[in-house]
């Protein structure tokens, strides 16, 4: 028996989420019956988070156990061969047994991306949130430092009560402007550089001006909607309607209803799960 990793990247646009669903075709559901495909066995996979209709993945997790005695690599190239498009398997490894994709995680990494334009680009609907009027950048940066730590974050949970707890620990979160995708390989956010491929030293896939504006959040786990409300809070920071002092006040009033909007999920991606060493490579 052996235990695989896989890191995956998605578009979630036509996908009902990360989990098996009556209304519609989900990521498991595709990756499982692939997988079963290429294995002949019968697939479960375990998975870091699960995403929600529309969500995108640049570092989505999943692991399963497996008798195939294919080569990871082989077995990457195989399963992308069945896959489809909008669905890649970035790396193939093996690890321990005792590696699980969601209870090993230490933290992960999500990102929203906002087209924060005049006009809109047809080009990027479907991967950032159009927001038309300008957003000021610093201020909203001074709030989102005001989540960093351990707080109840019920305030941006949809589905609050929840069976455990709405107690999470948030270790970084950032507000920049950038002129490039958030494609995976792309260097950590920085205000003053734009984002070139690692391979290539070119301009990046989009450039005009500093039009995207990504707000970027590590925390040891995320509550139901939580970036996505985070999002639409800071979204009203940026207009001015809300000052940054106002983040904390939000935060302990535990209160949906005082935070800001559920930002559409077609800005939102899972960027990457930290494992620590839970996660070591399996010598070949």
């Amino acid at each position: 028996m052996r235990n695989l990793k896989l890191t995956l990247a998605y578009d979630g646009t036509d996908y009902v989420g990360w989990q098996m669903q009556t209304n519609g075709r989900a990521i498991q559901e595709v990756l499982e019956h692939a997988i079963s495909r290429l294995t002949g066995e019968p697939s479960k996979l375990l998975v870091a988070g699960r995403t929600d209709s529309g969500v995108h993945a640049l570092g989505q997790v999943c692991s399963l156990r497996t008798n195939a005695p294919i080569p990871c690599q082989g077995f990457r190239a195989a399963l992308q061969d069945i896959l489809p498009e909008d669905i890649l398997v970035r790396e193939v490894e093996e690890v321990p047994l005792d590696f699980h994709a969601t209870y090993s995680a230490k933290s992960k990494h999500y990102r929203y991306v906002i087209w924060n334009s005049q006009l809109p680009n047809p080009f990027v609907k479907r991967y950032a949130y159009h927001y038309h009027v300008a957003l000021d950048v610093d201020v909203m940066q001074a709030a989102a430092q005001e989540l960093i730590g351990t707080h109840d974050f019920r305030c941006f949970e949809s589905r609050w009560p929840n069976k455990a707890t709405s107690v999470r620990t948030v270790l970084r979160c950032s507000v920049t402007r950038q002129t490039g995708w958030p494609i995976f390989g792309y260097p950590e956010p920085s205000n003053s550089q734009p984002y070139l491929s690692p391979k290539m030293e070119t301009a990046p896939v989009v450039a005009s001006g500093h039009d995207f504006l990504w707000i970027d959040i590590a925390a040891d786990g995320f509550l139901y909607n939580m970036v996505r409300a985070i999002a639409g809070t800071l979204i009203r920071v940026g207009r001015g309607y809300w000052q940054p002092s106002d983040i904390r006040r939000i935060v302990n009033e535990q209160d949906r209803t005082l935070a800001g909007e559920t930002a559409p999920a077609h800005g939102l991606y899972l960027v990457s799960v930290d494992y620590g060493c839970a996660d070591r490579v399996l010598e070949p």
